[in-house]
């Protein structure tokens, strides 16, 4: 019989684990076709806003003495999805490619619907997961994002966005009134390039050359590759195509929720290429009960950066004397994000109103709308 302590600890835990949900109704999908391959992004994206407006908000926190082993079913989630995505991308490319019944169009829609659950989901675990010192949980963090062709997400995200978040030397803080479509090719090319430079940095300050075999780039080189040819001795080229697209799907998703994170918030610059230490302030923040549920919680994003490594069941929440609040969880905020008149008009006031809150000292913003100031070093 199973004691009831352990009953308890799984039933708190088991609305975090609706993601997997999405892979029974994706095996579903990909049998019917048509149509009802719309249901991926109306069960992610849509069914999570509606389920926001039943559930409401979630303000309690956490016991912040909870151990990891009271925490085992939150973490077994996470641990088990590297191989549910694995299955879900590579079985999707071998089953278009031994059937017939899905045209090229709804191929495509299809594995818009892996993206989906590669980007939303498994991004999303791989975050979690590169910031715990369990030599596992890395491993599979890099295996997620290898998925996805978007290894080095973990150096920039390690190395540069906690670092410098809200300044200009972070890509991923969204600049005040830069629309998502102008942000996004930005940052695909400068996060590559401030990820490389970071960890090309810190071999140089052991002496070593940027290919040295310790540069975690070669990991991330040789796990992409492993999945690109994986993918081609399955699918052939289409496969690759393929696959290449649902990698792009998730990096969109993952940018879009970049995007919202940070938007219009900056760091007070201090002088001397200084800037104030990272606050609750500096984050967006959505206490959106389902959305929490699908995202384990990243939208509590001001206590993620106060303590990185703490466990997402254990990310406390903040109230808006504190952090910056959204109107709406992710799943909608994100969606605002692709139509950036809609997106300016609901968040400007909303940055602005943050900025006379906070920084009522602060009457020239020009310079930090446009991110003049030089990033600390």
């Amino acid at each position: 019989m199973i004691p009831a302590a352990t009953v308890a600890k799984l039933h708190n835990a088991l609305p975090f684990w609706l993601s997997l949900g999405l892979i029974p109704l994706f095996a579903f999908v990909a049998t019917q076709g048509g149509l009802w391959l719309l249901l991926m992004p109306l069960s992610t994206w849509w069914l999570f806003a509606v389920l926001d407006a039943f559930t409401g908000l979630n303000l309690e926190n956490a016991d912040l003495q909870t151990t990891e082993k009271q925490l085992f079913w939150y973490r077994a989630i996470t641990l088990i999805w590297f191989p549910l995505q694995f299955c879900v991308i590579f079985g999707a490319i071998w089953y278009v490619s031994h059937t017939d019944h899905l045209n090229t169009l709804e191929q495509i829609l299809l594995f818009f619907g892996v993206g989906i659950i590669s980007g939303t989901i498994g991004i999303n675990y791989s975050h979690e997961l590169m910031h715990q010192r369990n030599r596992l949980e890395r491993w599979l963090s890099d295996l997620l994002l290898a998925s996805v062709l978007y290894s080095h997400f973990r150096s920039e995200h390690l190395l540069v966005h906690h670092r410098y978040v809200g300044t200009k030397r972070d890509p991923v803080t969204a600049r005040y009134n830069e629309g998502f479509h102008r942000f996004f090719p930005r940052v695909l090319r400068q996060c590559w390039v401030s990820a490389f430079e970071a960890e090309r940095d810190m071999l140089a300050r052991k002496n070593l050359p940027w290919h040295d075999l310790s540069n975690p780039f070669w990991k991330y080189w040789a796990l992409q590759a492993v999945f690109l040819l994986l993918a081609l001795a399955i699918g052939g080229i289409p496969g690759v195509a393929l696959f290449v697209f649902q990698a792009f799907v998730a990096i969109w998703q993952l940018e879009l929720t970049n995007y919202v994170e940070h938007y219009g918030l900056t760091r007070k610059y201090l002088g001397n290429g200084k800037y104030e230490h990272v606050l609750p302030r500096h984050s967006w923040n959505a206490a959106h009960k389902a959305s929490n549920w699908l995202l384990i919680n990243l939208q509590r994003h001001s206590d993620h950066h106060y303590k990185p490594d703490r466990r997402f069941p254990l990310l406390q929440n903040y109230t808006e004397a504190d952090a910056p609040q959204l109107p709406y969880g992710y799943t909608i905020m994100t969606l605002a994000a692709m139509f950036p008149p809609l997106w300016k008009r609901v968040m400007n006031p909303r940055v602005r109103k943050w900025r006379q809150m906070y920084y009522p000292e602060i009457t020239d913003w020009h310079p930090y709308n446009k991110a003049l100031h030089p990033a600390p070093r």
